[in-house]
This record gives C-alpha cells, structure tokens and sequence, in this order.
C-alpha cells in the first residue's frame, strides 16, 4: 500500500482497495504506465484517481497554459469519422462538452446525434447524485450491444464521475468494452487519448488528481444564442456533502485579461447572453497572488463590453460581498436574476454541513441584495433530509424560503456520496419522510412561483427569444432577465431576437404573454 492511498484518519476507510490490482497479471510497465490484464482485457493505467490527492491543496501556483490545444498530426485524427457526446449534470459539465465538440471537430471529426453512426462516444458525467451515476452505468450497458455490433467504436467515459477511484475501479472491473477514461483536469488530453484508442487495443486511463492548472486556447463549439464562460475553476469549501472540491480541484481564477478578451469576441461573434461560470463563480480572484482583483471588478469591467445580458452561477452566500451588490445594483446588462444556494433554513444543519454561514447571515444578505437591486429575483438550491434534520429544523427551512421570498428553487432529497464527510454520518432520516419534506417544501417554492410570476400581471417585459414551443405550432419560448419563461404567439422568424410582450396570463412555472405591436424590440430600437 502506498502512503498517497493509505486509509483516511478521519473516515478510517481504506481507499486503496480500489486500486488494488495486486491478484492482476502486469502485462507490461513503461514511460510511467501499466498494462494490467482485467476480465479478459488489457487496461492501461497513465494515471489513476486518487482520494488523498483530490482532498489536497496545496501551496504550488498554478500554471497558465497557452499553447495550441490539437497539434498538426492530430488534425486528420477523426476524416471521415463522427462523434456523440451525452453530457449530465451542471451547466460546467456543459461547457467541458462545448470544448470537446471543439477538440473533435478541429481533428476532423463530424458530429452525430445517432448512436448507430457514431465512431466514438463519450459519457460526459456527473458525480453530484447517486442517481446521475446510476443513468450512466445504465447507460453503458445499453451501449455494450452497440459495441458488440460495432467493435471498431471507441467508448468513453469523462468528467466527474471519472475522478472518483470506486466509478473507475467499477468500470475497469465489469465494463470492459469501455475504451477511455479521463477527468475533468485532462479534458485538452483528448487528441491524444483518441489516438491512443484509434491504435491500439487496450482500455487506457488517465484520470489527473493533480491540483489543477489552466489551460487557455481550447476550441469551443457553441451552439444557439447563449454562451457558458468559465471564469474559474474547482472549489475550496468543502461542504460536507459535496464531491466537487474533489473532483474539480482547488479553486483557480483565470486572469481577467483573458476572460474579457472571450467576452468581447462572443459580443463580436452576436451572442445575446453569457453566463459567467465557477463551482464558486464569486470566489473569483482570491486566489490571485498579484493583484487585487475579484468577482465584483470583473463584473464592473464586464458591464462596459457590448453584449445584451450577463449571467452569473453559482455563488456562494459566504463570497457575496457588498461590492459585488454595488456592482450588480448599477444594472445594464447585468441581469437581476440571482441564484443563491442556501441549502437549509437550520444554522444547526448549516454548521453540519460546513455551509460557514448562519440562518441570520443568509438572511441579511437577501435583505442588502433586496434593498440595492429592489427588483431582483432571487432562486435558490435546497436539499433536505440532512443527516441529523429534525422536523423543527426543517420547519426553519420552511420559513427562511417564505421569508427571502425565492422565485423558484432547485430542491434535492440527500443522499450520500462516498468519500465525503457526510458519508459517515449517520443517514436517520428515514426515506418517506424525506419525501414528505420535499413535497411540502415544492408546494410552498409553486405558491410563491406563482406569487412572483403574479406581480408582472399587465407588465411589459422583453424577451429573448429561444425557439418554438414543442406542444404547440406558432406559439414562441423565451425569458426574460430574470428567467422567467414566456409563451407567446408569433412568427420563428423572431427567434434570436428580443421581442417586447405584454403578461396575460401568469401560471406558477411559466408566463403567458402577447407581442406588444407587430416589430421585435431590436427592429424598434433600430428605427430608432
């Protein structure tokens, strides 16, 4: 057993057994990779996924890398190949999807929506939920007939499941018509984990537990009118329940100048919106050793480039300083949606779960926010059922969701992912009453979806237009800047434009409306 894999002092959990290949037959060892023989293949290890070195943070700076991401050899790579990509979870896992397409298609890949077309799929995954991981192991078994069909197809399995020892140890052992594993850290690796795969016959793993560095200059295929921009990367906080500080890394900024350079080509390029992305998107530049620079000045620089609407997620309630209220208070194209990730109403509960603020604390924010920005819409993420949760404690969760008036909320029942500190605590709150909480607690976020949606009775709101609603012919789908989502009747012509309606009909998770005249709000703006 090696020191890096040692048990854990805290949970007394033997994370070596994971990577204990010790009865498996070593085939060959070079260049720092093993080539084991496992269930009748050859698995070659580059680098495999280490609890111990996930959980460190260390000193070291972190490194800005800006050389071209796909080398000329690898340009032909995929000529006359196609390429799938199924992603899950956040909008991260969505923009990590949007730089691989771009990686495929600057090696001469095409892209497919048809699986039985496909000469490479890859899993892009989540690690938040049990249930996330149980669809992608389902979802591997149903790809094991296609590759049964078609063994010339390379499967792959990426993201944030890929960080976790116990998934690619599952993997290795009982899915062996898996071809590739990678991590969130070794996404520009793609190119030549691909070759690899291309040229020989052995399934290859190299999964990076390393800190993290910054990798600038990746190709991105977007699609549509929005656009994700990463700002920074990994976590810090370690709540108790979460798996992201493990598999993510520690948090690191990308430098200003670099971000404002891709905002400004999105704005040239036509984009109607950014989201500005992070685990812990205003913790941004604290970990900046040169210069005195955080979410709120990035913010300010950003109000000035021309590009209709700014988003932001997902904040931290502990990182939400008044500066950044000052900032998002001077409008423009800084949106008043806010997404605040309370997670419970019980400061008791918060202290479990490492949260480091109080009931009382989370409250005067919303209370500054609400005073500075007197139109803001705020949204929220719950999970209940906690270890420990009494019903009095959720009660408290009951009231602060009345009280800082959220216009809806993304709510979870708990369960446990291993190799975080909640694991070991004792899950006592039996599952029915788990789901009674959730019940109770989504009744009261519809009443006040309704509530909020209400008040824009007779109001005119513009909205961007996304596309066509999938029910009903002639009828367009949009949101306006505090995301709500409009129906209203109109030409597809319109869509990608902004259009000003009028509310009609306010429901509790969408919002009926009509065109205000016969021209978008842009054609009105233009005559202007």
């Amino acid at each position: 057993m090696t020191k890096e894999n040692a048990p854990d002092p805290k949970s007394g959990k033997d994370y070596s057994k994971y990577f204990d290949f010790s009865s498996a037959k070593v085939v060959k060892e070079h260049d720092g990779k093993t080539t084991y023989r496992i269930g009748g293949r050859e698995v070659t290890v580059h680098s495999a996924p280490s609890y111990k070195d996930e959980k460190r943070r260390g000193k070291e700076d972190i490194r800005v890398h800006y050389e071209e991401a796909v080398p000329e050899e690898f340009k032909t790579l995929g000529a006359g190949k196609k390429y799938l990509i199924y992603t899950y979870g956040c909008q991260m896992n969505e923009h990590d999807t949007e730089v691989m397409r771009g990686l495929f298609e600057e090696m001469g890949y095409a892209p497919t929506e048809e699986r039985a077309e496909a000469d490479v799929i890859l899993l892009n995954t989540c690690a938040i939920r049990e249930n996330a991981e149980d669809k992608v192991f389902g979802e591997l078994g149903h790809l094991k007939t296609l590759k049964t069909e078609k063994p010339e197809l390379i499967l792959g399995v990426c993201g944030c499941m890929s960080q976790e020892a116990s998934v690619v140890n599952r993997i290795m052992q009982k899915h062996a018509h898996v071809d590739i594993i990678f991590g969130t850290h070794n996404i520009h690796r793609l190119p030549q984990l691909l070759q690899e795969a291309h040229f020989g016959k052995e399934m290859v793993v190299e999964v990076w537990s390393k800190e993290g560095d910054i990798i600038e200059n990746l190709p991105k295929k977007r699609e549509g009118l929005r656009a994700w921009v990463n700002i920074m990367y990994g976590c810090d906080k370690f709540c108790t329940y979460c798996i992201v500080p493990y598999t993510r890394g520690k948090e690191r900024s990308r430098l200003p100048e670099d971000v404002i350079a891709e905002v400004r080509e999105l704005a040239r390029q036509g984009f109607r919106e950014i989201t500005l992305l992070g685990q812990n998107v205003n913790a941004y530049g604290k970990d900046f050793s040169d210069r005195n620079y955080r979410f709120g000045d990035l913010m300010d620089d950003i109000r000035k480039i021309d590009i209709p609407r700014v988003r932001f997620t997902t904040s931290h309630p502990r990182d939400f300083d008044d500066h950044l209220i000052e900032v998002l208070a001077r409008g423009g194209n800084l949106v008043e949606h806010i997404h605040l990730p309370v997670q419970s109403g019980s400061t008791e509960i918060l202290k479990r779960m490492s949260r480091k603020y109080s009931r009382e604390h989370f409250l005067e924010l919303v209370r500054k926010i609400r005073t500075a920005i007197p139109n803001a819409v705020l949204t929220t993420d719950i999970i209940v059922g906690f270890p420990g949760e009494t019903e009095e404690q959720f009660e408290e969760t009951l009231s602060l969701v009345r009280e800082a008036k959220f216009a809806s909320a993304f709510t979870f029942i708990y369960s446990p992912r291993e190799g975080t500190p909640a694991a070991e605590m004792a899950d006592d709150v039996p599952y029915d009453a788990k789901q009674k909480r959730l019940l109770r607690l989504n009744d009261l976020i519809a009443e006040l979806s309704l509530e909020s949606n209400l008040e824009l009775a007779g109001q005119e709101v513009e909205v961007l237009v996304e596309g066509e609603s999938k029910t009903k012919a002639g009828v367009l789908s949009g949101r306006t800047r505090s995301n709500k989502l409009i129906h209203f009747e109109g030409p597809k012509e319109w869509i990608g434009q902004f259009v000003n309606v009028r509310v009609t009909t306010p429901q509790t998770w969408y919002i009926r409306a009509e065109a205000v005249g016969q021209e978008t709000a842009e054609t009105a703006a233009n005559a202007g």
